[in-house]
């Protein structure tokens, strides 16, 4: 996690976030440039940015919004106030609507970016300034601190690349908060192939099957967003177990960078979970980002206790075994 401090300083109105990075400036730097990398970290997980004007000069500006689970979008402006390369830059920050223009009574604040080389690499010192108590309160209200923690948890990633910081890893867990975990796993494939290995009917039975010793015994993909979906599997003749199955339905699909769906155990009441699953592609792998929101840390902790990450491995293995021969 990059960021090293949080100050909130009511007197002088102003939010400050301090992280650090094992990276050189002209490399941070980059990731904050380019509107391609920004956006894979500066929304929190679930609610990824998406920039779609990108002005980078003094007097320009850039748009984006950030979209949930479900769809929905809230969207900003940001007016380049000052650059220096390498060293700073300035915005004015606006909550907006999807033309860009400033959404009437909400907070408004200056953002201050400076990058500065380190004995480690870079220290990034992040300082949005605002123009009354009330405005950095309602800012705060809205959950800014913990946003911006858990979006700046994305970072690294970004930095060090997809093959350098992810190939050849099994995939791993990280617990985000008491409702979200985060699993990676990068495979050496592009992501519109990876992207059909996940939706195809004909695919998914060769690969998400799970510890050996199992079959998929129903595979029934959603028609599109609002369909129900239904996978089941059974142990083969001699193996232990019990068959089993999960259900639910697409929320969202950007085909092919992003599916949401509801997940629950077929037969039960619950509990339910959203599973936000992101690719992205990058020097020829595709990093899978699954995001599970769960509906309590006791729900969390007891489906990761059934060794549900090591099945995701066992399965996301043998989807990087069937891609490669294609």
């Amino acid at each position: 996690m990059p960021v090293t401090d949080i100050i909130t300083d009511e007197n002088n109105l102003s939010l400050t976030i301090i992280a650090d990075f094992p990276h050189p400036v002209a490399r941070v730097w980059q990731a904050y440039a380019d509107p391609r990398q920004l956006e894979r970290f500066w929304g929190p997980p679930t609610y990824p940015a998406t920039f779609t004007e990108w002005d980078h000069r003094v007097g320009g500006r850039a748009l984006y919004h950030m979209t949930g689970p479900r769809g929905e979008k809230s969207y900003a402006r940001w007016d380049f106030l000052e650059i220096e390369p390498e060293r700073s830059f300035a915005v004015a920050d606006f909550f907006a609507d999807e033309t860009g223009t400033p959404t009437p009574g909400m907070p408004t604040m200056r953002m201050d970016f400076v990058f500065e080389p380190t004995a480690e690499g870079t220290r990034l010192t992040a300082r949005s300034a605002f123009d009354s108590r009330e405005a950095l309160r309602t800012v705060l209200q809205m959950g800014v601190v913990e946003g911006t923690s858990l979006a700046m948890g994305q970072i690294d990633g970004v930095l060090a690349g997809v093959r350098e910081r992810y190939a050849g890893r099994d995939a791993e867990e990280e617990i985000l908060t008491d409702t979200l975990v985060r699993i990676t796993r990068a495979i050496a494939a592009p992501a519109a192939v990876v992207w059909r290995a996940q939706n195809d009917p004909e695919l998914i039975p060769q690969w998400m099957l799970g510890p050996d010793g199992w079959s998929m015994t129903a595979c029934e993909t959603p028609a599109g967003v609002g369909q129900p979906y239904r996978f089941a599997w059974a142990p083969d003749p001699g193996v232990e177990g019990e068959p089993f199955g999960f259900e639910g339905e697409l929320l969202l699909s950007r085909e092919p960078v992003r599916a949401v769906t509801t997940e629950r155990m077929s037969g039960t009441g619950g509990p339910t979970t959203v599973n936000d699953l992101t690719l992205f592609e990058e020097d020829g792998a595709t990093l899978i980002t699954t995001v599970i929101e769960y509906p309590d840390a006791a729900t969390r902790d007891m489906i990761l206790g059934t060794g549900m990450v090591q099945g995701m491995e066992a399965s996301y293995a043998r989807m990087e075994r069937l891609l490669a021969g294609r």
